[in-house]
């Protein structure tokens, strides 16, 4: 892995509330056992409002999943959970969003400390958890 950004965060307030955040994840391709040049993908991952659900999300566009039979997205799901969820990039990244929504010093805003209390499950999530999340294609 090379990178990893945070794309895009929201709280979505529809029938069903929940925050969503997109990820890139910037990765050297391999080729014969030899690294041939870098690319980024994204997905998103959703939280109902209650904190208690994940579902993963594919892009339309540049998605983590594109192109890929069954097995090769269950492999980058297991992926997500095994290895870029337990990465220092990840957790940095939502560790620097945290800090920032806290220097916000917006403390009464709900959507403010909602989306800092998003932030920290998305700290905590476990391979169990990715693993038992649903995949849904983008709408």
């Amino acid at each position: 892995m090379k990178n990893v950004e945070v794309k895009d965060i929201q709280y979505v307030k529809e029938t069903a509330s929940f925050y969503e955040i997109t990820i890139g994840v910037e990765y050297f391709r391999l080729r014969n056992e030899n690294y041939y040049n870098s690319e980024k993908r994204y997905f998103k991952m959703r939280m109902n409002s209650d904190l208690n659900a994940i579902t993963i999300i594919e892009t339309k566009r540049e998605s983590l999943f594109a192109v890929k039979n069954e097995f090769e997205r269950s492999a980058t799901k297991e992926l997500i959970g095994e290895w870029l969820i337990k990465s220092n990039a990840f957790r940095k990244v939502l560790n620097d969003l945290i800090a920032d929504k806290k220097m916000e010093n917006l403390k009464t805003d709900e959507n403010i400390i909602g989306t800092i209390r998003f932030l920290e499950k998305l700290l905590e999530i476990t391979t169990e958890d990715i693993l038992s999340a649903g995949v849904e294609r983008s709408h």
